[in-house]
């Protein structure tokens, strides 16, 4: 059977091997995007750092050792003509007091961290006209001298977009979506690819599996290469090879089973004639009282015992007939009625006391079957419904669907649920402990061969009341041999 193509290996290890690739690329075009957002940030933070920087150092000593706020807004000018092309906007604050310029606003977390550490910080921001990166760098007084440079208390503040990296990034996220696309694309063809080439020993094994359950047992694969999927059909063969091994052992003592009940029964056959024949004349002596009674009982068991093995011997060929593929039939149109009557004479059954039958009524049921193979098929069911089962035996005949429906239904116990399945198997018994029964263990089996040599079916279940139904099912066929 044949698995859907979404629930299919093939589909299985593509959408596997894409998931991969897909999560490399993912993962890869992640750490690059960081690393180069990084980069990208890092560089014009430390360009403007450096430009700002410069241009303090070389405007701030110009203030005076008291600036005013005008004093400090003129600074502010001159750092935002110098600004250049960086664009930027700048304020100036002396100890405690507000920025003064064109940069604003200014957090007060980023003016307290600038003036208590007196060391340059950042703050980047999401405004409305883009993402915004501002500067807080402290201004030192140079002392002219080998003494380190003094603390002015002015911070410079320097603000500009990011809008210019901002494009840069994205045009770096498109090239990476731009790359993952055709990494994907590549990444399919090479899982259809592989998945075809791993797959394809598992194809061939499922179609040696395939020709084997169909009976092709001397069925090999090659074995290429040396990983998991070359021993795995090394170890197919080896399993092809034991089975037609053990298929050909089977068969060859199926075959001697066969023909020794075959030839057992045509051995036992002609001495049984002769003995059945003397036990018939002992019989006549021990019911006519010319023997002596305990000679008598004797006489009567042997018979009894006797006729038994005759059967058990007929049943014995007949099962080696079948199993042979040489039973025959001869079909003859026969009327149903006549049939059961004839069925029921020739063993003594009784009348409605043992057996009930019912019969369509509105026409003659007239079938073309084997008349001796149905008759067999019919005393073996009610045989069996009488002797494990309980009086009136029921047998009932009627035409469903075009086919001729026989039940035989006994008033019995009915069949054990864990018995049922084995009815019909030869020499089964549902109780294992006896050790006898009046019948060979091979009844139910002809019938069942019998029914299936008309093409027809036999089953058992149980009564929805009480006893064991076996139903005959056969196709009704007409006096031409054609089914009707």
């Amino acid at each position: 059977m044949r698995l859907p193509l979404a629930r299919g290996l093939r589909t299985r290890l593509v959408v596997a091997f894409l998931l991969v690739a897909a999560l490399s690329a993912l993962v890869t075009a992640a750490l690059t995007f960081r690393q180069a957002r990084g980069a990208i940030l890092q560089r014009t933070q430390n360009a403007a750092v450096h430009d700002l920087r410069l241009q303090a150092d070389s405007l701030a000593p110009n203030l005076p050792a008291e600036p005013t706020d005008d004093d400090l807004r003129g600074l502010t000018q001159q750092l935002d003509r110098v600004g250049g092309a960086r664009g930027w906007h700048t304020a100036v604050s002396r100890g405690d007091g507000p920025p003064i310029g064109s940069a604003s606003p200014i957090g007060a977390a980023l003016r307290e961290a600038a003036r208590k550490s007196n060391t340059t910080q950042y703050e980047r921001s999401d405004r409305s006209d883009g993402p915004r990166l501002v500067i807080a760098m402290p201004v030192d007084y140079d002392t002219n001298g080998p003494a380190p440079a003094q603390p002015s208390g002015l911070v410079v503040y320097a603000a500009f977009t990011l809008r210019t990296e901002q494009s840069d990034i994205s045009a770096l996220i498109t090239a990476a979506w731009a790359g993952a696309v055709p990494a994907l694309a590549f990444a399919a063809v090479a899982a259809l690819f592989a998945a075809r080439r791993v797959l394809r020993p598992v194809r061939h094994l499922r179609t040696a599996a395939e020709r084997i359950t169909s009976g092709a047992l001397d069925t090999r694969l090659d074995v290429t290469g040396d990983d998991e999927l070359a021993e795995l059909t090394g170890t197919f063969n080896i399993m092809a090879t034991a089975l037609e091994r053990d298929n050909a052992e089977l068969r060859r003592m199926e075959a001697n089973a066969r023909r020794f009940a075959a030839d057992v029964s045509h051995e036992l056959r002609t001495p049984l004639a002769a003995m059945a024949a003397v036990t018939d004349a002992l019989d006549e002596d021990a019911h006519s009282g010319r023997l002596p009674p305990d000679t008598a009982d004797a006489v009567l068991l042997v018979g009894d015992e006797t006729r038994k093995l005759a059967r058990m011997v007929e049943d014995l060929m007949e099962i080696s007939r079948f199993d042979a593929g040489a039973a025959a039939l001869h079909l003859d149109e026969v009327s149903l009625r006549t049939l059961l009557r004839k069925t029921l004479a020739l063993r003594g059954w009784e009348e409605p006391g043992q057996v009930v039958t019912r019969l369509p009524e509105a026409q003659e049921a007239r079938v073309r079957v084997d008349a001796r193979r149905i008759d067999v098929v019919l005393a073996n069911l009610i045989a069996n419904a009488l002797r494990h089962g309980a009086p009136p035996v029921t047998v009932e005949a009627r035409v469903v669907d075009g086919n001729l429906v026989i039940e035989v239904t006994d008033r019995g116990p009915g069949i054990p649920d864990d018995v049922l399945p084995y009815v019909f198997d030869r020499f089964y018994k549902a109780d294992a402990a006896r050790a006898r029964s009046e019948g060979s263990g091979l009844g139910l089996a002809i019938a069942r061969e019998n029914v299936r040599l008309h093409g027809g079916t036999l089953t058992a279940a149980n009564s929805p009341c009480s006893g064991a139904v076996f139903t005959v099912n056969l196709p009704t066929l007409a006096p031409d041999g054609e089914e009707s």
